[in-house]
C-alpha cells in the first residue's frame, strides 16, 4: 500500500509523510476505523526516523484524521463524505466587459512568448544576477530583529513611515519641494496609476497621452473606458504645438507623461521641452501625471529634474519605483501629490486592498536607510552603460534602420525604413530571437513598423548574435541584400 511514497527534500519528511497518508484516507484507499502501521513499523517501511513518523501522526490526529486506542495504536477516523453534485456554468458567458476586454489587452498572453533557448529582447526589467542580495539579507534579518511580529501584523493603508520619510528625502535630492505634498506607498508603479486614475476621472473622461507610450498605461486607461488622445514624441520630447491643440479641441482631464528614459522610446525630454509643456499645461490649468521612469539610469547628460521639482503648485502627481533597478519582486512604489488629494487615495486604498506589505517596506526601508541605493546604482550604471553602449553599435552595424531612439535605460527603440516589425518577428521566432513589436505601445494605428529590444538580461555575444539575425531578415524583407 505504501510503495509509492516518494520523498523529496524540499519539504520537511513529516509533512510529506502526513500529506501522504491524508491523501490515502481521502481517495477511500484506507477505510475508517483500519489500523495503521505502528510507528515504528510505518518507519521502516517509509525509510523514515521513528520520531518522522511520531510527528506525522499527531498532525493527523490534530486534524481529525486519525484516533488512538491505547494500547492498540492509530486507527482511522470516519471522514464525513457527501455525495459529490455538480454543474456546469459557462464562465464565458457571464464574466463582465471588463473582464473581456482585460483578457483582449494582455499582451502577456496574446504577445508571441519567451521559449528555452530564445535569445530575448523582450524583456527591461533589470538582471537578477546583479542584485545586491547580501545588503538585501542583512537588511530583512537587521529589521526582523528590531521590529519583531509587529513587522507581520496589518500596517497603515499610506504606508510603513519609516519608509514613507526615506522617499520624501530621496525626492527632495531630486529638488522636488514636499510643502503641502504627501506619499503613498503603493505595490508598484501599477497599482499606483490605478489608484490615482480611479481618485481623479470617471469613465468616457479624455486624457492625452504621449504616443507611443507605456503598453501598461494604455491597457489601465482604456479598461477605465477613458478617451485617449495622442500626442507625438519627437527626439527632443512631446510635440507641444499638438500638446496646445489637443487640449483646446478635447478639454482633456488631464496629461499622462515619462519624460525621462520614455518607455518605449528611451527619448528624454530636454529642459526646454518640459518648461514649455508646464507653461501650456499652467496656462490650460490641465494637470499631469508623471511616470518617474528609469530616472535613476542616466549614463551621460547631468541631472535632468523631474517636471515635478519645476512645478511650484499641486498640479503634478509623481508616481514611481524602483523597479527597474532594484528588486521589482518586492513590488513597491509610490505616489507624491497634494496632501489632500493623498488623503482621498489612501481611503481608496485602504478599501481596495488594505496596505502594502510592511514586511517588504520594511526591508527597503533598511536598505536605502543603510546608504546602499547609491552604491548599488552606481554600479549597475556602469554594467547597463557598457551594454547599451555595445547594443547601440551593434543595432547601428546589423540593423537596416531610419532612426533609433534611446538615450539610456534598458532598452533601444528602432523605427525600419518599410518593413512590418510583427512581420520581422515571425521570422525571427524561427531562428529563436524574439522582442516585442512597437506597435502595442501606440494609442492610434501608428508603429508599425517600429521594435523595442531590451537590453537588460542578455550577454553582449546574445546582443550581437540577436540583432545580426534581426538585421538579417529586415534586410531580406526590404531587398538590401
Amino acid at each position: 500500500m505504501f510503495d509509492d511514497f516518494k520523498l523529496n527534500e524540499d519539504k520537511p519528511y513529516y509533512l510529506q509523510v502526513k500529506d501522504y497518508v491524508k491523501e490515502l484516507i481521502l481517495k477511500g484507499i484506507i477505510q475508517a476505523d483500519t489500523r495503521l502501521p505502528s510507528t515504528r513499523e510505518l518507519s521502516k517501511i517509509l525509510g523514515v526516523s521513528r520520531n518522522t513518523i511520531i510527528e506525522a501522526y499527531n498532525y493527523l490526529e490534530d486534524e481529525g484524521f486519525i484516533y488512538q486506542r491505547k494500547a492498540k495504536g492509530y486507527f482511522v477516523s470516519k471522514i464525513q463524505k457527501h455525495e459529490k453534485k455538480s454543474y456546469r456554468i459557462n464562465w464565458r458567458e457571464r464574466v463582465t466587459n471588463l473582464a473581456i476586454l482585460s483578457d483582449k489587452l494582455d499582451i502577456t498572453k496574446h504577445e508571441a512568448r519567451w521559449e528555452k533557448g530564445m535569445i530575448s529582447f523582450k524583456s527591461i526589467s533589470p538582471d537578477p544576477n546583479i542584485f545586491d542580495i547580501d545588503e538585501l539579507k542583512r537588511a530583512f534579518l537587521s529589521r526582523i530583529s528590531i521590529e519583531e511580529g509587529k513587522i507581520l501584523n496589518y500596517g497603515y493603508a499610506k504606508g510603513y513611515r519609516p519608509l514613507i520619510d526615506e522617499i520624501k528625502k530621496y525626492l527632495k535630492l531630486k529638488g522636488i519641494s514636499l510643502d503641502g505634498k504627501d506619499v503613498l506607498i503603493t505595490n508598484g508603479y501599477t497599482e499606483a496609476l490605478n489608484l490615482v486614475l480611479n481618485a481623479v476621472v470617471e469613465k468616457d473622461d479624455v486624457v492625452l497621452c504621449e504616443n507611443p507610450t507605456h503598453s501598461t498605461a494604455i491597457n489601465i486607461m482604456k479598461l477605465k473606458g477613458l478617451n485617449l488622445r495622442p500626442i507625438d514624441i519627437e527626439d527632443y520630447g512631446l510635440n507641444t504645438d499638438m500638446l496646445e491643440e489637443k487640449i483646446k479641441k478635447s478639454n482633456p482631464k488631464f496629461l499622462y507623461l515619462t519624460p525621462s528614459y520614455h518607455n518605449p522610446t528611451g527619448v528624454v525630454f530636454s529642459p526646454e521641452n518640459r518648461l514649455k509643456i508646464l507653461d501650456i499645461t499652467r496656462m490650460y490649468k490641465i494637470p499631469i501625471i508623471e511616470d518617474g521612469f528609469n530616472e535613476e539610469l542616466r549614463y551621460y547628460s547631468s541631472h535632468i529634474l523631474p517636471l515635478a521639482a519645476l512645478d511650484e503648485g499641486n498640479s503634478i502627481i509623481y508616481i514611481s519605483s524602483f523597479s527597474k533597478v532594484l528588486f521589482p519582486g518586492l513590488r513597491i512604489g509610490w505616489i507624491l501629490a497634494d496632501e489632500e488629494l493623498i488623503n482621498y487615495i489612501e481611503s481608496l486604498k485602504r478599501s481596495l486592498n488594505i496596505h502594502t506589505s510592511f514586511l517588504d517596506q520594511a526591508i527597503l526601508y533598511e536598505y536605502l536607510n543603510g546608504g546602499n541605493l547609491e552604491k548599488y546604482i552606481n554600479k549597475v550604471k556602469r554594467i547597463y552603460r557598457d551594454k547599451f553602449e555595445w547594443a547601440l553599435e551593434c543595432a547601428k552595424k546589423y540593423i537596416p534602420h531610419k532612426r533609433i531612439l534611446g538615450e539610456g535605460g534598458l532598452h533601444l527603440f528602432l523605427e525600419l525604413n518599410r518593413a512590418s516589425s510583427r512581420d520581422v518577428l515571425k521570422e525571427c521566432l524561427k531562428k529563436n530571437v524574439i522582442f516585442t513589436p512597437g506597435d502595442i505601445f501606440y494609442i492610434d494605428e501608428k508603429g508599425k513598423n517600429t521594435l523595442r529590444l531590451g537590453i537588460s538580461r542578455v550577454t553582449n555575444e546574445e546582443i550581437e548574435r540577436g540583432f545580426k539575425i534581426i538585421g538579417d531578415v529586415v534586410k531580406k524583407m526590404e531587398g538590401l541584400e
